[in-house]
This record gives C-alpha cells, sequence and structure tokens, in this order.
C-alpha cells in the first residue's frame, strides 16, 4: 500500500519529462511506478534509456513494479544542496534498492533520524507538485 504526500509549495527545481521519460513519470501521476524491463537481458533498468545495457538491443518494455524496497543508503543533508533547499530543513537524501533490482536516489519522508537503518524496508510515497504538473516518487518505512 502506497501513501500520498503533498508537500508544501516549493520552490525548489522540478523534472522536465521528455518524450523517453514520459512513461515513468504518467506513472507516479497515477500513483504507479514503471520502469523498464529489457527481454533480451532479463532484468528491469533504471534510468530510462533508448537502448538496453550490455546489450545494446532496442527491446525495452515499460513494466509497472510494485514500488516497494529496501533503504541501499542514505545521508543526512544539514545543510541545503543549493539554494531552492535553504527553507527545506534537514532532508534525508536516500538510494533505495527496488524488490525488482535497480536502485532509485530518493528522499526518506515520514521518518524520524534515529528509525534510519540501512536495510530496512521502506514504501512509496507519491508528492503531489500540481502548481508543477508532476508527481515525485518519496519513500517512507514500510510499517
Amino acid at each position: 500500500m502506497s501513501t500520498t504526500y503533498t508537500p508544501p509549495v516549493l520552490n525548489r527545481p522540478m523534472p522536465v519529462p521528455t518524450p523517453l521519460t514520459k512513461p515513468f513519470w504518467d506513472a507516479l501521476a497515477e500513483h504507479k511506478v514503471r520502469i523498464q524491463y529489457s527481454p533480451s537481458l532479463g532484468e528491469y533498468i533504471f534510468y530510462p534509456r533508448p537502448l538496453a545495457p550490455r546489450t545494446l538491443a532496442d527491446d525495452l518494455e515499460w513494466r509497472e513494479i510494485s514500488g516497494g524496497g529496501t533503504l541501499y543508503t542514505y545521508t543526512i543533508a544539514t545543510r541545503p544542496p543549493s539554494p531552492h533547499f535553504a527553507n527545506e530543513g534537514t532532508l534525508i537524501l536516500a538510494v533505495v534498492q527496488w524488490d525488482e533490482g535497480p536502485k532509485f536516489s530518493t528522499e526518506l519522508v515520514n521518518i524520524e533520524l534515529e528509525d534510519l537503518q540501512v536495510g530496512m524496508r521502506v514504501k512509496p510515497v507519491f508528492c503531489e507538485y500540481p502548481e508543477a504538473g508532476i508527481t515525485l516518487l518519496r519513500y517512507e518505512p514500510e510499517n
């Protein structure tokens, strides 16, 4: 089960979907996680690309995944990474390894710093930014 989180209006840079990445962003708007799968490799891949890595096959398919995963690593940013984040306070920047294999850079939300633990189970949180017309994928503890 995923959570929806509506963050305050922020003055941060937002992603701009391209024709290649549009299926990923469209899925997030539907509160789903969809990434590419390569039959020639027999594995999911992320970030979106036109050809499969290692084989250069043009067999990539967009498939929905669970979005669930494990906290692979994190860092606590007590200083803003850029001026756009100056008013946000402490950020927990993380890498989540999806159950399907690829890793995803994100932020953790709805967690206390003392509860952070590499290897913990996490679930998707869909952050709506209607003013930018984009939904971002964040993560929170599974239970």
